[in-house]
């Protein structure tokens, strides 16, 4: 049954949330009975996408997230959730060796820009949202980590570190806030399905950081993955509404691979 989280009732925000995993995160609390509400600089506030109601929000500017987390408090009253997704890759390597393509050489803005969403971003959005928590004495933070945060990517390394200061900011902020009835945790997808963000131009310069070309970027997943596949979106948002329901009450402080068993190993 569709409702055996228990989470009918429950007001979840997730940042990102008009495309690529941010929307299948959407869809499928929504299908669990949550009220979603989508969080992007793409909409426009008191709109509704797919029957949630939407806010716009630069999640790199502190007076747009506080204006978004009152705008979701005057709408429903309270925060039980948020779903920290909003983020940002740009492939770059620290140096472009060969020379031939120097604006995939990683620069201060490309840094920044990463940096400024995945790091910044989350740290907004999670202490506005948490401000809210702490007055109602219950809450749930999940960040949107990455397996390369754990491994490393080649031509990633900018996108990976960002990741793995989400790890452990979700790790210091369980240990700030479980006193408080509010749980810190983290997802971390592997390689996954299209999410239809990805353009020509991000695969040209992925395909160049990894010293192939466009075409040949791999696809065949039998001998990196032991699932032997990629993840489906809507298992990551499967995962998510499990982790922001009362069924996963014990669950904090830690980043939850959904990654079909992909290590280094």
């Amino acid at each position: 049954m569709s409702n055996w989280l228990g989470l009918e009732g429950k007001v979840v925000i997730v940042t990102g949330g008009a495309s690529g995993i941010g929307k299948h995160v959407v869809s499928c609390l929504q299908g669990a009975g949550a009220t979603a509400v989508v969080v992007d600089m793409s909409v426009k506030t008191g709109d509704e996408m797919d029957g949630a109601y939407c806010v716009s929000c630069n999640v790199t500017d502190p007076a747009s997230v506080q204006a978004m987390a009152d705008a979701v408090v005057a709408k429903y009253g309270r925060i039980d959730a948020v779903v920290n997704n909003a983020g940002i890759n740009m492939p770059r390597l620290l140096v472009d060796v060969q020379g031939d393509h120097p604006e995939y050489e990683l620069s201060v803005d490309s840094f920044d820009k990463m940096f400024g969403v995945n790091v910044k971003g989350l740290f907004l959005v999670a202490q506005a949202c948490a401000r809210v928590m702490l007055k109602q004495g219950s809450g749930v933070i999940l960040n949107m980590s990455s397996e390369s945060g754990k491994e490393g990517s080649q031509g990633q390394s900018a996108y990976s570190a960002t990741k793995g200061a989400c790890d452990s900011f979700t790790r210091s902020w369980a240990k700030e806030l479980g006193k408080y009835n509010i749980r810190v945790l983290a997802v971390a997808p592997g390689i996954m399905e299209a999410t239809g963000l990805r353009t020509p131009a991000y695969n040209e310069a992925l395909a160049y950081t990894r010293g192939v070309k466009p075409e040949n970027l791999s696809t065949d997943y039998s001998k990196t993955i032991p699932l032997g596949r990629d993840g489906k979106l809507d298992e990551v948002g499967n995962a998510v509404a499990f982790l922001v329901s009362d069924k996963a009450s014990y669950i904090t402080g830690t980043t939850i691979n959904i990654s079909g068993g992909k290590s280094r190993g």
